[in-house]
């Protein structure tokens, strides 16, 4: 039987390394679609390149979603049977000082990639990730059903590609879905997020190499899960008989004080002690302050939902951090015991 191929944008970032092992599970072809840098970041997914490049199952290439020829070229060539649209400006925060940029590759990518698959190859399934933040200031609980209010550069771009995509599923009939995905982190999840920034921080704290976490307005709240729990929602958007559009979540939310608290409880640590907050420093034009997602939508027709809840997702994301800096959980919490005198 032949194999499945997909293209997958954003490969080597948090969600498109998880999605990538899935799919090579799954006896995909995998065609992971990069942006070049000076430095070769693949470090997501050095695994699965050294498992299944020489076979033929992962094959990498450096395309630049801001030139749509370097999009289409590909599709012509190999004719990917699903393709799935992860690679954006991903930070809420820098898309204030960064807003054309956020726009041009989160929105008019998603653009240029569904106008080629439109002349070049329609039966290609196409997933579009986007965002919780695309509703902003509505007040939980937020489904599919709920108003978009976006506070950020960030979201308004996600809104856009999010219409962009439902466009080319009603007006041209192409298989276009969005994955709505609420707060998934993981221990792949970039330092200049919060949840790694508190996990990492204090590995780095018991290892002697910083003294505090500084944070800003920790009252906030957002529905968090595991990015591997919502790369399977993912490919099951793509896999249901008819393009649609889905919110993954856990259906609960934590303020960040509650995520700083179940860390440091991990190690019977005061979190007060090591925790300095500093609204002013961290302010940012508008803020989101609540987001608490209802998938009953997925749960009932994909029959998806989270096998892993926030209390695992804590204790994952910090032992991967303490083993950056050669310590397991019971070193650190050895470790730990000084700052309890």
């Amino acid at each position: 039987m032949k194999k499945k191929i997909a293209f997958v944008t954003g490969i080597t970032g948090q969600d498109g390394s998880y999605l990538a092992e899935l799919l090579l599970k799954k006896n995909y072809v995998v065609h992971g679609l990069l942006r070049r840098t000076s430095i070769l970041n693949v470090d997501r997914i050095q695994d699965i390149i050294n498992k299944y490049e020489n076979k033929g199952r992962l094959i990498l290439h450096y395309i630049d979603l801001t030139d749509t020829s370097s999009i289409t070229n590909l599709i012509i060539k190999y004719k990917p049977n699903e393709f799935y649209n992860l690679a954006a400006m991903s930070h809420v925060g820098i898309s204030f000082y960064t807003g054309e940029t956020t726009l041009n590759i989160n929105t008019l990518s998603s653009y240029r990639i569904l106008e080629s698959i439109l002349k070049n190859h329609k039966k290609c399934k196409f997933y579009q990730a986007s965002s919780s933040e695309m509703f902003g200031s509505t007040p939980p609980p937020q489904n599919e059903n709920s108003q978009f209010n976006p506070q950020s550069p960030y979201g308004i771009s996600k809104v856009s590609a999010f219409y962009i995509t439902k466009y080319f599923r009603q007006a041209h009939g192409l298989f276009a879905a969005n994955g709505i995905l609420f707060n998934h982190e993981s221990p792949r999840r970039g330092l200049n997020f919060v949840t790694r920034k508190i996990t990492h921080s204090l590995s780095r704290i018991l290892k002697g190499k910083e003294k505090k976490i500084y944070l800003g307005d920790v009252t906030t709240r957002r529905d968090w899960g595991h990015a591997k729990d919502y790369v399977y929602g993912i490919w099951l958007i793509l896999q249901h008989k008819k393009p649609d559009d889905f919110v993954l979540s856990t259906g609960k939310n934590y303020s960040i004080q509650d995520f700083v608290k179940k860390v440091f409880k991990l190690l019977n640590l005061n979190w007060k002690k090591f925790v300095i907050t500093n609204t002013k420093k961290y302010l940012r034009p508008s803020e989101v302050r609540n987001l608490k997602g209802d998938s009953t939508k997925a749960r009932k027709i994909l029959k998806w939902k989270p096998k892993y809840d926030l209390n695992y997702l804590c204790k994952d994301m910090l032992i991967s951090d303490l083993k950056l800096y050669g310590m397991t959980l019971n070193d650190a919490k050895k470790i730990a015991k000084k700052y309890l005198k």
